[in-house]
């Protein structure tokens, strides 16, 4: 709203101001009310919880490294699956056979499986159909950081 002044007639412009005082008394209400308020939100309601007991989880389940190197040998743990030269499908046989024991003893078992830059992806294919088989859930890469 723009009020005309009192002056005699030397300026019949509008005032141009913006009149905050009805804006500082609607805030100042409002933080009066809040203040009152606020202390009966904060009431909590009772309510009577059911108690159980669990065992908790191991944090550090038993993880096997699975490593392939360019030849095609497996090793676990850094240890070779069977001993050199003995053929490819052998190994897995024994590879499986391991696993499924390993996932026996443990369902969680964690497997991380790193493979050399020169190994086949058959290879690799071959090692995770056999974890599947073995019933292993869980199975990660592991790579190098920072090689492009």
């Amino acid at each position: 709203m723009a009020f005309g002044s009192f002056d005699s007639g030397l300026s019949s412009r509008p005032m141009a101001d913006i009149n905050t005082t009805p804006l500082v008394d609607v805030m100042l209400v409002l933080l009066i009310i809040f203040l009152v308020t606020a202390p009966l939100m904060t009431q909590a309601v009772k309510v009577d919880l059911p108690q159980a007991s669990a065992q908790a989880a191991d944090p550090n389940p038993e993880t096997v490294r699975l490593t392939l190197d360019g030849q095609g040998t497996f090793y676990w743990n850094d240890e070779p699956v069977i001993a050199a030269g003995a053929d490819a499908e052998t190994a897995l046989k024994t590879l499986e056979t391991r696993l499924h024991a390993a996932v026996s003893a443990n369902a969680q078992l964690d497997v991380q499986l790193s493979a050399d830059r020169e190994t086949r992806y058959q290879h690799v294919a071959e090692v995770m159909a056999a974890a599947k088989r073995a019933g292993v859930v869980k199975l990660g890469f592991v790579t190098l950081p920072g090689r492009e």
